[in-house]
Formats: C-alpha cells, structure tokens, sequence
C-alpha cells in the first residue's frame, strides 16, 4: 500500500489589503468593525477634517482632501486589492485646505472636482482613483451586514393604511427615479406630503412635519403617513448609498409617520441595534422591502413578515 501523499505546502499570495478611506460620520468605524468581523484585511487611509478622531487614530495616514498627489502616492506604496470610501466630505473648507502646495501641484484636478456640488466632487474622486489603476468598491460590497434585511425589524407592524402610503411610495419614487429628485418620500395614502431634494431627508421630514398636521400646522398627524426610501434608478451607490439611523427614526416620529419602509440590501442602517430599539420606542414600525435595485417595482414587499 502507498504512503499517503505530503501534504501540498499552499503558497497563495496573502490578500492585499482594502483601503478603507474615512470620511466625517461615525459610517467608517462601522464599515471598519464589520471588516475586522469578516476577518478582511484593511488599511485607513483618513482625510484630514473630516475623519472623525477614532479613525484618525487608527489611520496609517492621514491626508489633505485636495492633495490628490498625495493620495495616489500612499495608494501606490500601499499596493490595494480596492479602495473603500466610506464617510461624508464637503466641498473643499479651510480645515481640508492646508496644503496649499499640494493644492497649487493639483490646480486642475481640483477646478475639475470643485465646479459642482458635493456628488460632483465625489464623482470626480473616485474617477481619478479608477484613472490611476485603483479599483473602487462600495460599502454595500464590503459589508453586507451593515444593510437593511428583508421584512419587518423591530415590534411594530404596518397596517393596512400603512401599507397602501408603501406602495404608494414604491410607485411615485420608481417614477421620478430617472429625474434625480431624491430617494424619499413621506406619503399617506395615495398623496405624497414631501418628496426628498438636495435638502436630504432630514429637512424634507421636518417639511412633511408640518404638512401632516391640520390645520395650519396644528393638529394630530393624519393616520397612515410613512418615510418611503429607495435607491434611484442608476445611482452610484459608492457614492450615495441610501442611509437611515437613530436621528432618522426620531425625525419621522416628530413628523407623525407610522413607520419607514427601506430598500432591503441597499440601505445602510447606521447602528442597526440603536435604530432598531428607536423605533421600537417610539411605537414606529421599521421595515426592509424586496425591491429591484434602484426601482420602486417589487414582486414580493416583505409586508406579511
């Protein structure tokens, strides 16, 4: 009989690193957590006044918005399997601006990425990354467990004046989707009290406020009135992924809505436990509905669970 055979000795590469690229918020210590969790292999690369000081801490770098040099210098060094970005930024400030060489060096990459609004300057961030060789990844890629799941989250359910605001929603979002007017909406029944602008969703629930009470902003909320959000039809989702949390749910409370319903696998739920508990609080039901990605169409809305 033959010996068993060696065991192969494996030489597979070790996996380069993702590089995580923190912003302002509390999104990269999240996306951060949920990396070390899955046991992926990552570096942060932190933009100096906006990386909240957590993330500064633990940064191997940390870089100036504008120094665009700067950046594809310590991405070439680092040598990632993909880069990350994770976290808000603004349009150029005074506390992101304080390489004024590297600014003057970079003049026309940043003409290209300040004429605009802040999406804009995103964009053209991560145009020049993926120009330079870097592929860039979003982080509903990375970390999955940080998305809204499938169905009903929480205690509270939506009843039937609920649902019929739900699908309501689904319908009028799916339909100004190509128009780029935002990703929510708070309805009840079949009239819309506030479709989402540049504002964000936090003013447009402070305008429904109002608007759901009668008359003259006095008055008990209607019943039946929900926050509605969804991915737009070709959105860039590294760039804005649809986002609720905590201050979201207490914000919809004062509006009067009975609940939220979200885009299951495509939005981000900023501390899931917190938000959760929030709207178990706050008697407001917390939803995740099957949707294709940016439509508002869905064979199968997750309202019986």
């Amino acid at each position: 009989m033959s010996a068993n055979p060696a065991p192969v000795e494996r030489t597979d590469p070790e996996p380069a690193a993702l590089v995580l690229v923190a912003g302002a918020g509390r999104l990269p210590e999240l996306v951060a957590a949920s990396l070390e969790r899955s046991g992926r292999p990552f570096r942060v690369l932190a933009i100096r006044g906006f990386a909240e000081r957590a993330m500064r801490a633990r940064a191997e770098a940390t870089v100036d918005l504008l120094d665009i040099a700067g950046i594809l210098a310590i991405l070439r060094a680092w040598g990632p399997v993909s880069v990350v970005p994770a976290g808000g930024v603004s349009r150029p400030n005074p506390a992101a601006i304080l390489n004024a060489a590297a600014a003057l060096r970079n003049r026309e990459a940043l003409k290209a990425l300040s004429d605009g609004g802040d999406d804009r300057l995103l964009r053209g961030a991560l145009s020049l990354l993926e120009e330079n060789g870097h592929a860039v990844v979003g982080v509903h890629e990375v970390a999955p467990d940080l998305l809204s799941p499938l169905g009903a989250m929480g205690r509270h359910r939506p009843d039937e004046a609920a649902r019929e605001s739900i699908a309501q929603g689904q319908a009028l979002l799916g339909a100004l989707s190509p128009y780029d007017v935002g990703q929510a909406a708070v309805l009840v029944g079949q009239r819309a009290l506030a479709v989402e602008g540049p504002e964000g969703t936090d003013r447009m629930l402070a305008r429904a406020r109002t608007l759901a009470r009668r008359p003259l902003g006095y008055g008990s909320p209607q019943a039946g009135i929900v926050l509605v959000k969804l991915a737009k039809v070709g959105q860039d989702l590294r760039v804005d992924l649809p986002a609720i949390g905590p201050r979201t749910v207490a914000n919809a409370a004062a509006a009067g809505c009975a609940g939220l319903a979200v885009q299951a696998g495509f939005t981000l739920i900023i501390d899931r436990p917190a938000t959760i508990a929030a709207a178990d609080r706050m008697g407001l039901f917390l939803i995740g509905l099957a949707t294709e990605a940016g439509t508002g169409s869905s064979a199968k809305t997750g309202l019986s669970v």
